[in-house]
């Protein structure tokens, strides 16, 4: 990560490029597949290293979007608009991610299920639950620290509506996780990062509404970048793609005081 900035845009916001993004990402879907066997060593214990692998890849990527669950249609208008303006190649985690909840479903059902009550095991789901939560934890951190820029959108789906305008508070632990490591892992220079080239755009996956847990998210480490901005950068670019492209809108934002 060299530079992490916070965009406030409508719900709207490009949206008309929402098609472009789509579109990007229906290349990379893939089908979920429940055979573990090939996830087993010897002893028949499951690897947690090939199953981060297969349901949570790593991949090239310069811009990391971080968005809540209901702004993925905003999500996908702004990988649509680095396509096709920059020319940088987008991600969506759930095009291509195996979804958490997927791989959940296979591993209680594989072995947390009792044939007998007809009934999950409450210890053995919250083992499972740990399990894929922590390896889809480690997947984001390692995506953060690859990607050169993070763009966190913020809206009310993302910080709590009733907290939106001090931005200090989120119902989505993803997010939370997410905005911490982005304070937590050391910065690098943009010159460390060049030669990685396409976007991740990464959403917050939905939590259990009987559920409800607040945490606190500091974003002053990165610098605001509202709609009006964003036009400019669009501009002041003039046909400039890629890593070019970045180093325009790091010249436009400066940096938060302490970035």
């Amino acid at each position: 990560m060299f530079r992490g900035f916070e965009l406030s845009v409508k719900e709207d916001f490009l949206s008309i490029y929402k098609a472009i993004g789509e579109s990007q990402h229906e290349e990379n879907k893939r089908l979920v597949d429940e055979c573990l066997d090939r996830f087993r060593d010897g002893s028949g214990d499951l690897l947690a290293a090939k199953m981060t692998a297969e349901w949570f890849p790593e991949i090239d990527a310069q811009v990391f979007i971080s968005h809540a669950h209901k702004d993925s249609a905003l999500a996908l208008g702004l990988a649509g608009h680095l396509h096709k303006e920059f020319g940088l190649k987008s991600f969506v985690d759930s095009a291509v991610w195996g979804y958490s909840d997927d791989l959940l479903r296979i591993l209680d059902d594989a072995f947390c299920y009792n044939e007998t009550s007809g009934t999950y095991s409450y210890a053995k789901r919250n083992r499972s639950t740990s399990h894929v939560h922590m390896m889809l934890s480690v997947a984001l951190s390692r995506m953060i620290d690859r990607c050169e820029c993070i763009i966190f959108i913020n809206t009310p789906q993302s910080i709590t509506s009733r907290d939106y305008i001090k931005g200090d508070k989120t119902d989505s632990p993803w997010i939370y996780s997410e905005i911490a490591m982005t304070r937590l892992i050391k910065k690098r220079s943009r010159e460390d990062h060049r030669g990685i080239g396409s976007v991740l755009a990464t959403e917050s996956l939905g939590t259990d509404t009987r559920l409800r847990v607040r945490y606190d998210v500091d974003l002053d480490h990165l610098s605001k970048l509202d709609g009006e901005t964003y036009g400019k950068w669009t501009i002041l670019s003039n046909g400039r793609a890629g890593a070019t492209a970045l180093d325009t809108l790091y010249d436009l934002v400066p940096p938060s005081p302490i970035e």
